[in-house]
């Protein structure tokens, strides 16, 4: 890496981080002022809040990241035009392509840490977050039902009444189907934990096994039982976390769950294809950034482009959001739904700069 390249990179670096850690100090201020009702339930109070904030704040980086990313790089490349830096570039003989794979490849380094972040560090933290605040509040997970929440397997029908923070759950009921869908047995469970390679142990249980045609039934009562199942706490933590905030392995392995017994999957698809092309935004928003720095040199108020820069990175963050729930709501291809917002601001910079650099 050149010289000029590393310099330029330290720039952005130092504008895209300052940004970031402004924009992370917003995010945290409201998300504290939104948990302060809150307090007083159960044992949840202000350290419980602060916690559980400060858990928060590794997915609102990954969110953020674009945007700083872009309104970072518009202040450091109008720092560098208003020190005329960058036209001893220009000058210098560093064309607008050069320019603008510096740029990529500082993009690319953003995009990396976003992958690091969605795929790393916000799940786990996430999961913390819910968990702890569910055990401060002394609040149980259940499901949209009053009944709670209700899960497919295969022939199996499983309706889990509560689930702990610590993903244990309570009041398991499962409905066992034999051939023609016909009920064959119901297992019944006061208490389960996950033991290993697909086992829950039940405990206290109650096993009802129904004869053929439902004729006769036979009523066991075992002190535990065990439950072979496809599902696993990872899968129930999905009531803990937003699928946005999952990581992609997960949302895969979750998708082919619900495919494998005939469910709905459009939602997580959008999330996981959302994961895929998220971090590409980092680099379309270096690309946008050159234009506004471009055409600073011509321009006395260069307030007003960094004013327009910031508007361009808060209509990408909406336009992402309203994109994705039309998606889901029209039931849109995934892979065209995530990728219109990164591939629409990516062709207007390159138009940008192609019409600048015609002039």
């Amino acid at each position: 890496m050149s010289l000029l390249a590393r310099y330029l990179s330290k720039e952005l670096t130092v504008f895209v981080l300052s940004t970031l850690g402004g924009l992370l100090g917003l995010y945290t201020f409201f998300d504290l002022i939104a948990e302060l009702s809150d307090l007083g339930q159960g044992g949840y109070r202000l350290l419980d809040a602060v916690y559980f904030v400060l858990l928060r704040t590794p997915g609102n980086a990954y969110e953020l990241m674009p945007i700083a990313v872009l309104i970072g790089a518009i202040f450091a490349l109008a720092n560098l035009a208003g020190h005329s830096e960058l036209t001893v570039m220009r000058a210098s003989g560093v064309s607008v392509a050069r320019l603008l794979a510096w740029l990529m490849l500082a993009g690319a380094c953003y995009a990396t840490v976003t992958v690091a972040l969605g795929e790393v560090v916000v799940p786990h933290a996430e999961r913390m977050a819910n968990q702890h605040r569910l055990s401060a509040t002394k609040k149980l997970l259940v499901g949209e039902f009053r009944s709670g929440v209700w899960v497919k397997d295969d022939r199996q029908i499983v309706n889990i009444g509560e689930m702990l923070p610590d993903l244990t759950i309570r009041g398991i009921r499962i409905y066992e189907l034999g051939q023609g869908l016909v009920l064959t047995r119901i297992l019944e469970g006061g208490e389960g934990q996950y033991q290993d390679n697909g086992r829950w142990q039940l405990a206290p249980a109650r096993e009802t096994r129904f004869g053929k045609d439902m004729q006769g039934v036979q009523v066991v009562n075992p002190t535990s039982l065990e439950w072979k199942t496809a599902i696993t706490p990872e899968m129930l933590a999905v009531l803990l976390v937003e699928p946005a905030q999952m990581s992609a392995r997960s949302l895969f392995r979750y998708i082919d769950h619900l495919a494998r017994n005939k469910q709905q999957t459009s939602r997580y698809e959008l999330a996981l294809w959302g994961k895929l092309f998220y971090p590409l935004a980092c680099l379309s928003m270096m690309v946008i950034a050159l234009p506004f720095a471009q055409a600073q040199r011509r321009a006395a108020n260069v307030g007003a482009r960094l004013f327009v820069g910031i508007l361009a990175g808060l209509a990408f963050h909406f336009l992402n959001r309203v994109v994705v729930y039309l998606g889901q709501l029209n039931h849109w291809p995934a892979p065209l739904v995530v990728s219109i917002p990164t591939l629409l601001f990516m062709a207007i910079a390159l138009v940008l700069l192609w019409r600048q650099e015609r002039r």
